[in-house]
């Protein structure tokens, strides 16, 4: 069964940077559009930024453009989310997640597309 384990998170000043990974069990990442979600305390899930199979498109929500950064390392299956410049309003639970069919060219941070997600990981942004 495939899972993905996300990792990485913790607390960090304002201003600060976190590089989060995403994992694949059972799973070949590569193949697959990988989104980063996140919810905090209070509130709905919300996309953050997402990475297709092919031609590796990127995008991400308007909050984090400038800040974050999402990439592949095909050497070792991983997603990785670096996150730049963090803010108290980026404390959440970040979770990715897995495309339900091989990835395309184009990807969405919207939860739809994903089927596999992980436990998830705390980001907590605090003086």
């Amino acid at each position: 069964q495939a899972q993905v384990v996300e990792s990485g998170g913790g607390l960090v000043q304002p201003g600060g940077s976190l590089k989060l990974s995403c994992t694949g069990f059972g799973v070949t990442l590569d193949y697959y559009d990988i989104g980063w979600f996140r919810q905090a305390p209070g509130k709905e899930r919300e996309g953050v930024s997402c990475i297709s199979a092919a031609e590796h498109n990127t995008f991400y929500t308007d909050s984090v453009k400038g800040r974050f950064n999402i990439a592949r390392d095909y050497t070792k299956g991983t997603v990785y989310l670096q996150m730049n410049n963090l803010r108290p309003e980026d404390t959440a639970v970040y979770y990715c997640a897995v495309s339900k069919h091989v990835g395309g060219r184009y990807c969405a941070i919207v939860e739809s597309p994903y089927d596999t997600w992980g436990q998830g990981t705390q980001v907590t942004v605090s003086s």
